[in-house]
């Protein structure tokens, strides 16, 4: 694997040189594994020396100003330039590049439902160099001009504006400066809806065997796309700066989305092919909002370096909620915030791999890959909600107008945001950047309505510092809302007169409108209040409020896991809002019953949930939340013959009768039980041989519980090179789902040695995600760390593959400490016997 660019050595070549402009030609009609690309960079030097990032299969030809160079010279995917001259310059190079199976670089997939082949570009976080040659960190723009040669029937998008100039030959308008990362390209034989707004230029595209979806979704995407335009435009005060917007739903894609200027790639899963629940158009409705907000906050202004990430993401992400409250008919966005992206910020704080927000260590561009986590992007949100709270909303918009202005198709870094900050509102922000952006940490809020105190206390194992709170408390009883008061907590213990003042309630919620970034402590009165008057609460946003508390005083060891099931049981089945459903069920699922029960209560905690599913599915108040009965109902169930029934089509909820990913639910689940072999599994493969089918059938494979079913699993996701990464994945998220943990404990071991080694051709941004799902959490045992600690102390291994273990030992380690803190109970330890 080639050297990552330092931080140092990143600022040695900015001020050793400047890009003006890079011409790119791609060849892409030479091959399904490989690609022609020819750059041309026009520079200027006013260092002596410097080089220029490469990493090709074969470099054919480099020439600098016109004079040839030694293609032997390139080293570790950098070519060195030395006897620069002061002032403009030429480097032209010609290569043979390779197509990836990883999502990253120019990814190559083929769709098996009509053999067509997609390709898109992924240059995020240091893939550029594998597509093009280039001064590749993000404080090096340039504007772009691209020429594509493609097969006969495919169509261009990309950064600009492309036109068909000829048989397979396509050129994109030039773009304004872009950082490396952000350029793209995207070809294939696609299916496109156009239209237009406020004179922009739309698009949204898909693979053809989705143009079904794409044509009857795209209605709502491109009504939240405009809906979104028209409120940055109104909110920035800057026009949309990059010509045409593009949305492509791309295979294989390994975020989320990516922020390209005018050409942002989204994973196609978020195009439906069956039924969705309303949380799930809520996610892609906020991916939208979120990657437009990018196209100022990291596109149009883009961070120096990587340590400052925090200013395209955290924006991004507060953006986005708050346009979609504001500006769509996804007024709830910030309840789904709490459920989805809170708790996946809280284990983030948890786990030893906790940062701050601004100014996270980020040595080189490789490592900062860690911090894309949810401390950037949830932490940061709430973080920059709380600067509202102190400075104004006033302050606060008059301050990113300043600082894109100033900033515009620029860099910036933290002192220039908080200059704009304190410019807008005339206070200093030193103080308040230290304790909140500088500083790590997750902090406990408790109230006491005896006596009014309210407390704010930090773990032992995170800097101590004096964070102002500005948060409000709720007390509810018998499902009113009997009193409500807020403030700003600005030392450890204070007393609130109306808090003292209030009825007493049932029920009392820390932070319940969830506007800090802070656990909700409960008191043992809420506590023994809650499984019964949970659902009752009349506000979604509190509710949501009080089942983080649940879990994340779970997984602190606080609250028991039982206590937790029997909320879920109680009150889960009489909720109304999907994104509390939704991701309740996921923990519940997911996390409570295989990893925080013991072995033995995993039965019948199982037909708890099953039932509780079977209530939801009996009287759903939506139809996503009768989907998410039915989906939580088969991943709990033991049933065989209800799911016998379903995956024939027989007695199927409404609405779920033609719904293949429905179906491949049942099939996994059939796996997982021993009710479906391989044969069977091909069956259904065929059905639906798309790569969503050929994704799930591997899930399937890999589910059963047979020695040779996890043998032949472990080899595919280990040593089969043909693998791409979303079939890694899918390997992965199946592989430890076992009814006897002898079945797979052999294989604990081979993962800290077997996994790693997929670093050889596996790139960083998909490893760490294979690396998160293949790793052994359900085996609950110090066995398991001693592994993972043994592991992490070799050196060995790569940043992103460090991060995903140090981050599932944080989780196993909550496991054990829950186990121990919540020991089975007698009658459950004589049911094992």
């Amino acid at each position: 694997m080639p050297a990552s660019l330092t931080r140092l050595e990143a600022q040695a070549r900015a001020r050793a040189v400047s890009v003006e402009r890079v011409d790119l030609d791609l060849d892409l009609d030479s091959g399904d594994r490989q690609f022609g690309s020819r750059t041309t960079i026009q520079f200027t030097a006013r260092e002596p020396e410097t080089f220029v990032d490469i990493r090709p299969v074969a470099l054919e030809r480099l020439a600098l100003d016109g004079l040839p160079l030694d293609p032997g010279a390139l080293a570790d995917g950098r070519y060195p330039l030395t006897g620069l001259t002061p002032g403009p310059h030429v480097l032209e190079v010609r290569a043979t590049m390779a197509y990836s199976q990883d999502g990253q670089g120019l990814h190559r997939s083929e769709d098996p439902a009509d053999g067509q082949s997609y390709v898109y570009g992924h240059m995020f976080l240091d893939a550029a160099p594998t597509v093009f040659a280039c001064f590749d960190q993000p404080d090096l723009k340039a504007s772009y001009a691209v020429s594509v040669t493609v097969p006969a029937g495919w169509s261009v998008v990309g950064n600009g504006a492309a036109r068909h100039t000829g048989t397979g030959r396509w050129e994109l308008a030039v773009t304004p400066p872009l950082a490396t990362y952000f350029v793209t390209i995207c070809a294939g034989p696609w299916a496109s809806v156009t239209d237009e707004h406020d004179g922009v230029p739309l698009g949204v595209h898909a693979r053809a065997s989705l143009g079904g979806a794409l044509t009857a979704q795209a209605p709502q995407i491109l009504t939240v796309t405009k809906q979104c335009l028209d409120y940055y435009h109104g909110l920035f005060g800057i026009r949309y700066p990059f010509g045409e917007y593009h949305q492509v739903f791309a295979p294989e894609f390994n975020a989320g989305a990516m922020e390209n200027p005018g050409c942002v790639t989204i994973r196609d899963v978020y195009l439906y092919r069956g039924a969705a629940t309303g949380d799930e158009i809520l996610t892609r409705t906020n991916t939208i909002a979120h990657e437009m907000a990018h196209m100022w906050f990291g596109d149009l202004v883009t961070m120096k370096w990587w340590d400052d990430l925090w200013l395209n993401e955290s924006f991004a992400e507060y953006m986005a909620h708050r346009t979609c409250v504001a500006a769509t008919e996804f007024t709830g966005a910030w309840v789904d915030s709490t459920m989805a992206r809170k708790l996946w910020g809280h284990s983030a704080e948890r786990s030893p791999s906790r940062h701050p927000v601004a100014g996270s260590p980020a040595e080189t561009a490789r490592a900062a890959l860690n911090n894309f986590d949810g401390i950037a992007y949830a932490k940061g949100s709430s973080v920059l909600r709380q600067l509202i709270a102190y400075i104004g909303d006033d302050a606060f918009v008059a301050g990113v107008r300043a600082y894109l202005g100033r900033l515009a198709f620029g860099n910036g870094e933290l002192a220039d945001f908080l200059d704009a900050m304190e410019r807008a509102s005339g206070r200093d922000l030193h103080d308040w950047s230290r304790v909140w952006l500088e500083t790590e940490g997750l902090d406990d809020l408790s109230a006491f309505q005896d006596n009014g105190r309210v407390v704010r206390s930090t773990p032992a194992d995170v800097p101590r510092v004096r964070r102002p709170h500005a948060f409000d408390i709720a007390g509810f009883t018998g499902g009113r809302e009997v009193f409500r008061v807020a403030g700003t907590l600005t030392r450890s213990t204070e007393r609130w007169p109306a808090l003292a003042a209030a009825p007493s309630a049932e029920i009392v919620l820390p932070n319940a409108g969830d506007l800090t970034w802070a656990v909700s402590a409960l008191d043992a009165r809420t506590l023994a209040h809650l499984p019964a008057g949970l659902a009752d609460i009349p506000d979604p946003q509190a509710r949501a409020v009080a089942w983080l508390a649940l879990l994340d005083g779970m997984y602190a060891a606080r609250v028991d896991p039982r206590d937790l099931l029997a909320a879920f049981v109680a009150a889960w089945p009489r909720e109304v809002n999907d994104s509390i459903l939704n991701r309740v069920a996921t923990q519940v699922v997911g996390r409570v019953l295989p990893v925080f029960l013991p072995p033995q209560e995993t039965g019948p905690a199982e037909t708890a949930v099953a039932d509780a599913a079977r209530a939801l599915l009996a009287a759903p108040p939506t139809p996503g939340a009768r989907l998410i009965a039915a989906r939580t109902l088969v991943q709990a169930t033991r049933d065989t013959d209800l799911l016998g029934h379903w995956v024939r089509g027989r007695e199927l909820p409404d609405g779920l009768e033609q719904d293949s990913d429905f179906r491949w639910c049942v099939v996994r689940a059939l796996a997982r039980l021993g009710h479906m072999d391989a044969e069977e599994i091909e069956h259904y493969r065929l059905i639906d041989d798309s790569l969503a089918g050929q994704e799930a059938a591997l899930a399937a494979l890999a589910a059963r519980p047979t020695t040779d079913a996890k043998e032949w699993s472990w080899r595919e996701l280990t040593a089969n090179p043909e693998r791409s990464n979303y079939e890694l994945n899918a390997l992965a998220s199946a592989f430890w789902v076992a009814p006897d943990p002898d079945l797979v404990r052999p294989y604990a071991a081979r993962y800290f040695t077997d996994i790693p080694a997929l670093a050889s051709r596996v790139g960083e941004d998909a490893l760490g995600t294979v690396a998160t799902l293949a790793y052994p959490l359900r085996l609950v045992e110090p066995a398991t760390l001693r592994l993972g600690e043994a592991a992490l102390a070799s050196g060995l291994l790569t940043p992103a593959v460090s991060r995903s273990i140090v981050d599932a030992q944080s989780k196993l380690t909550e496991a054990l400490a829950s186990r121990a803190a919540f020991p089975a109970s007698e009658a459950s330890a004589a049911r094992k016997d």
